[in-house]
């Protein structure tokens, strides 16, 4: 039979849809030929697949060769194809049996020693292949990253030869078994180191146990970035999905896997000359940003102001949303980003104004110019907005509290609210949207007045409103109280201040 099917996984975003890849030879002048939308490096394949087989000593068949990959409308891109585009001509040659192909998937670059060469992407690719039911055919330089897939069956070749001898029944290629690698748990910074900043502390631990976001705001070395670096030690361990969808996006964008790391959360802090391409994503071959780096994790963002303005901008729709969509003329990607914001800031350009050193000497004209490279949109959709104002002397000069609670302590709690949210609502509190809202974070009538004194008198949009009422809802989980009281909400909207005016400014 002249015709050979084997089956293959292209790159969607962080999925892998299924190609079918259709060899047929045909009778008339020697050529080869690739069809179903194939972009530069899959075009250039046709010389790889020729010298490949021909250097592992098999015949090049010097017939007229049409391959198709299907769907026609789906891009291919890569030298992922190679493989079961060899694999298919020898099938379909006769050289290779073809039976039994149909429980395979085929990945991988060519050599023209006929050596196997690692694709980026893989793990999607073993996912999809596990749903499906079928074994994959890999680079060996691959199976570190596939075997973290429970249930799936990879199998690591480094030569086309070892492919062609597992095919025909000479020698199998041994399962690797998932799961071989260890995890390690790195040490991360404690927030036992931090020295007194109670409300900065208690506003952490609040954004850990509801997902929320929060701005650090205060003068140079009060610890802003020393507590955003330990939010990752006070946040719950992930779950396997969550695991391997943060492991996906890596694994999609090219970046190294430590696979014995994959159960980390990760933490992404881009330089405030970062570009909105950087951070949402983007290129012309879309690749996920940073907001989709740290997706099931922390995104930390420095000098927040020093952000080109319409960079920030947008995180607008990502932060509501938790994806980000990017569209080109010639495809379109979707990337997850369900990523924890925090931020920091100084007061003012200089960073002392109201620190009570009486150095500021910035004007009411640059204070409101240096605020104003961050919009009222996006302030609004951040939970919280805490001072951390500068320590006295005697509290840096003292000795290391051995009372300071340890990032252990507090992720007890962390992990105690949060199976509260799972239980009560199946989501952390900052996923609640809509009706859902009222209906897990209702307000008694003492309540209901304290909150419509605020929105009066702060002038509060709608969307503050209902995050105030969420982050009230976190506060009463972490106290294991089942309804909100007005302590819970009085202190939610005290961990507003951007509603408020600081010192010589005007809220914004």
């Amino acid at each position: 039979m002249s015709l050979a099917i084997l089956y293959c996984r292209a790159r969607e975003g962080i999925k892998a849809p299924l190609v079918t890849v259709e060899v047929h030879l045909d009778n008339g002048l020697p050529s080869l030929s690739i069809v179903g939308l194939p972009e530069l490096a899959v075009r250039e394949s046709k010389d790889r697949v020729r010298g490949a087989p021909l250097n592992s000593h098999f015949e090049f068949p010097a017939r007229r060769i049409i391959i198709n990959l299907a769907p026609a409308d789906l891009p291919k891109e890569g030298g992922r194809f190679d493989l079961p585009i060899a694999l298919g001509i020898l099938a379909a040659s006769g050289q290779l049996p073809q039976e039994g192909l149909e429980k395979y998937e085929f990945v991988g670059e060519l050599a023209l020693s006929g050596a196997l060469r690692p694709i980026k992407g893989v793990l999607p690719v073993a996912l999809a292949a596990r749903d499906a039911g079928r074994s994959l055919i890999l680079p060996q330089e691959n199976i570190a990253e596939a075997a973290l897939v429970q249930g799936g069956q990879a199998l690591p070749a480094t030569h086309l030869l070892e492919v062609c001898a597992h095919l025909d029944g000479r020698e199998k290629i041994p399962h690797w078994e998932a799961g071989n690698e260890t995890p390690i748990v790195d040490s991360l910074p404690d927030l036992a180191d931090v020295q007194g900043q109670h409300q900065a502390r208690r506003a952490l631990e609040i954004a850990a146990a509801g997902a929320h976001s929060l701005l650090y705001l205060g003068p140079p070395g009060t610890g802003k970035s020393m507590l955003a670096t330990r939010l990752p030690g006070i946040l719950p361990e992930m779950t396997e999905d969550e695991a391997l969808e943060s492991a996906a996006i890596r694994s999609v964008a090219g970046r190294t896997l430590e696979v014995a790391r994959w159960r980390q959360r990760p933490f992404r802090a881009p330089h405030h000359t970062a570009s909105a391409v950087a951070l949402v994503g983007g290129g012309g071959n879309p690749k996920p940003g940073e907001i989709s780096l740290a997706h099931h994790g922390v995104l930390f963002l420095d000098e927040l102001p020093e952000f080109e303005r319409r960079v920030l901008e947008v995180l607008r729709e990502p932060m509501e949303t938790g994806q980000i969509t990017i569209s080109r003329a010639s495809c379109q990607a979707e990337y997850p980003a369900h990523f924890q914001l925090i931020a920091a800031m100084n007061p003012c350009p200089c960073g002392h104004l109201g620190d009570g050193t009486s150095r500021c000497r910035c004007t009411s004209e640059q204070i409101a110019r240096y605020r104003g490279r961050i919009s009222g949109p996006l302030l609004d959709r951040i939970d919280m907005h805490v001072e951390v104002p500068r320590q006295e002397i005697q509290l840096i000069s003292r000795p290391h509290s051995p009372a300071a609670e340890s990032s252990a302590q507090v992720r007890r709690r962390v992990a105690a609210a949060r199976q509260l949210q799972q239980a009560r609502q199946g989501k952390p509190n900052r996923a609640l949207e809509g009706v859902a809202v009222d209906r897990f974070a209702p307000l008694d009538e003492a309540g209901r007045q304290l909150i419509q004194r605020a929105m009066e008198r702060l002038g509060l949009s709608m969307r503050a409103y209902h995050r105030i009422l969420k982050v009230a809802r976190t506060i009463a989980d972490l106290e294991g109280a089942p309804q909100i009281q007005s302590a819970h909400l009085g202190e939610a909207i005290g961990l507003r201040r951007f509603d408020r005016a600081l010192p010589g400014t005007t809220p914004i």
